[in-house]
């Protein structure tokens, strides 16, 4: 059997009050990350987005903008060995009314000041810290490598 890279779609979603949410998760080792999944055969990359945080938060998002492409090739921060490509996106969500699935063990809606508080997963905090620090230019992409 051939294995390949798994294409993943993740969400910096901004509530009303302009907070973003994070979820805690185990297979970050109990860290904060931000919602998403895999693409399926056949799926858009948006459409994906869209299933994966309805599913994972009970969340309907809109204004959906592409922000960052990394690759993650058998990183140690995640449960399993694995070779991702994370394709992740800024979105609005007009509810604050989170419903996780089994995939998340808690959430936070956090002020991007204040990101430093928790303890982010992977390479969410250098996304978020970048987001902020580069709020006026939301539609560039940031391309990271060999992270």
């Amino acid at each position: 059997m051939k294995q390949y890279p798994e294409p993943t779609v993740g969400a910096i979603i901004f509530n009303p009050e302009g907070k973003i949410l994070l979820c805690k998760s185990h297979k970050w080792n109990n860290q904060y990350v931000i919602p998403g999944g895999h693409i399926e055969l056949g799926e858009k990359m948006e459409d994906a987005l869209r299933r994966e945080i309805l599913e994972e938060t009970g969340l309907h998002i809109y204004d959906i903008k592409l922000i960052s492409l990394k690759e993650s090739v058998y990183s140690n921060k995640f449960h399993s060995k694995k070779h991702f490509i994370f394709i992740d996106y800024t979105c609005k969500t007009d509810s604050t009314n989170v419903q996780l699935n089994d995939e998340a063990d808690g959430y936070e809606w956090v002020d991007l000041q204040e990101i430093e508080n928790y303890d982010l997963g992977g390479f969410v905090k250098d996304l978020l810290i970048k987001l902020r620090n580069k709020k006026e230019a939301e539609n560039n992409v940031e391309i990271f490598y060999n992270y």
